[in-house]
C-alpha cells in the first residue's frame, strides 16, 4: 500500500491515559497486530486532557481494522499487564478508540512528537530541523514507526546506552537482528568504524540502509538479509556483538555470538523479559560468555560482557 493511498484512508486512534513511567511498558503492549506508529502526549484533536501525573499514549489502526475484536484484544492485553506487572497504580487500564479523518491521521502523531536523549545522541524525526542542543551531542535521524523501531522501547533504549558509554572509536560491530539498524548506526555515529547488520525481516535491509543514509554512515553499514550465514565463516574477530532480540534466538545462537566476538570485545544482549533471563544466562555461560553487568528497565533484561 502506498503513503499516498495510506493518507486518504480513514484511521482510529487508539489511546491509553497512563501513570507516568509506565509509558515505555504500555507502548511495547500496543505494538501488535494493525497498530502503527506509536505516539506520545496529546494533540490538539484529543478530546481530553490527561488527569495530573498521567500522558497519553496513542497508537493508530485503519479503519477497516477497528473491529470489535481488535477492541477486546487491545483491552485483554492491557488487563494481562496488569495482572503481570502486579503495581495498583496500572489498575484499571482502559483504551479509549477515536476515528480520525485522514487529515488528522496524517499530522496528529507527528505534532506533538518530542525529540529524546540517550546519553550523546539526541534522536529527533527528519521533519524537525533544529540541532542538538549542546555542542557535544550527535544528531540521530530516525523514522519513528513502532516502539521498537523509535527507539523509544526499553530494551532498545537500554542497549542505546551502553553503546553511547562503551564504544571508544573504530570498532568493528556485529549487529544480529538489526531491524531498523538503529543500533548499528548509532555504533557509527559514536565513532565504530564499521557494523554488519543481519535480519531475517525482508523488509529490515532496505530500511536500515535508509536510516544509514540519513545519517551520512551508509558507507560504513552493511546490511544484509537473512541470519547467521548471511556471514562469511571468516567473519569474525568483531569488536563489539550487539543483538535485541528474543531471548530464545538468544540462547539458540549463544554459541555462534561466542565464536564471533573477539577475545578482547564485548557484547551487549537486550530483548531478554525478566522472566527468561535465569535460562539465558545459563546458556551464555554454558557457551563460554560472562555476564559482567545486567541492566533491567520494566520487564527487560539487558546483558553486557565478554568472552569468558
Amino acid at each position: 500500500m502506498t503513503k499516498e493511498l495510506r493518507s486518504k484512508m480513514g484511521w482510529t486512534e487508539v489511546r491509553v491515559d497512563v501513570p507516568q513511567g509506565w509509558q515505555e511498558l504500555v507502548a511495547e503492549t500496543l505494538n501488535f497486530g494493525p497498530c502503527t506508529t506509536v505516539a506520545f502526549g496529546t494533540t490538539s484533536i484529543a478530546a481530553r486532557q490527561p488527569e495530573e501525573g498521567h500522558d497519553a499514549v496513542r497508537t493508530f489502526v485503519m479503519a477497516q481494522d477497528d473491529t470489535p475484536s481488535f477492541r477486546q484484544r487491545v483491552q485483554v492485553k492491557l488487563d494481562e499487564l496488569v495482572e503481570l506487572i502486579g503495581v495498583e497504580e496500572l489498575t484499571g487500564l482502559r483504551a479509549d478508540f477515536k476515528p480520525l479523518p485522514p487529515e488528522d491521521y496524517a499530522t496528529s502523531w507527528r505534532k506533538d512528537w518530542k525529540p529524546f536523549r540517550v546519553g550523546r545522541l539526541v534522536l529527533l524525526p527528519p521533519w524537525r530541523e533544529e540541532g542538538p542542543p549542546r555542542e557535544s551531542d550527535i544528531r540521530f535521524t530516525i523514522q519513528p514507526a513502532g516502539s521498537f523501531g523509535s527507539g523509544r522501547h526499553a530494551s532498545t533504549r537500554t542497549c542505546l546506552r551502553v553503546i553511547d558509554q562503551r564504544i571508544r572509536g573504530g570498532e568493528r560491530v556485529l549487529d544480529a537482528g538489526t531491524g531498523s539498524g538503529i543500533l548499528s548506526v548509532a555504533a557509527t555515529l559514536l565513532g565504530a568504524e564499521s557494523a554488519v547488520g543481519f535480519d531475517i525481516d525482508p523488509v529490515s535491509k532496505p530500511t536500515a540502509d535508509e536510516l544509514a543514509e540519513d545519517n551520512g554512515v551508509a558507507a560504513r553499514c552493511d546490511f544484509r538479509p537473512g541470519d547467521f550465514s548471511a556471514l562469511r565463516e571468516d567473519e569474525i574477530g568483531f569488536d563489539v556483538v550487539l543483538a535485541n532480540i528474543y531471548a530464545d534466538v538468544l540462547q539458540a545462537h549463544a554459541a555462534e555470538f561466542h565464536r564471533r566476538l573477539a577475545p578482547t570485545g564485548w557484547f551487549a544482549f537486550s530483548g531478554c523479559r525478566f522472566d527468561h533471563r535465569d535460562a539465558t544466562v545459563a546458556k551464555m555461560n554454558e557457551v563460554g560468555l560472562r555476564i559482567d553487568e545486567e541492566r533491567q528497565r520494566g520487564r527487560w533484561v539487558t546483558f553486557v560482557g565478554a568472552r569468558a
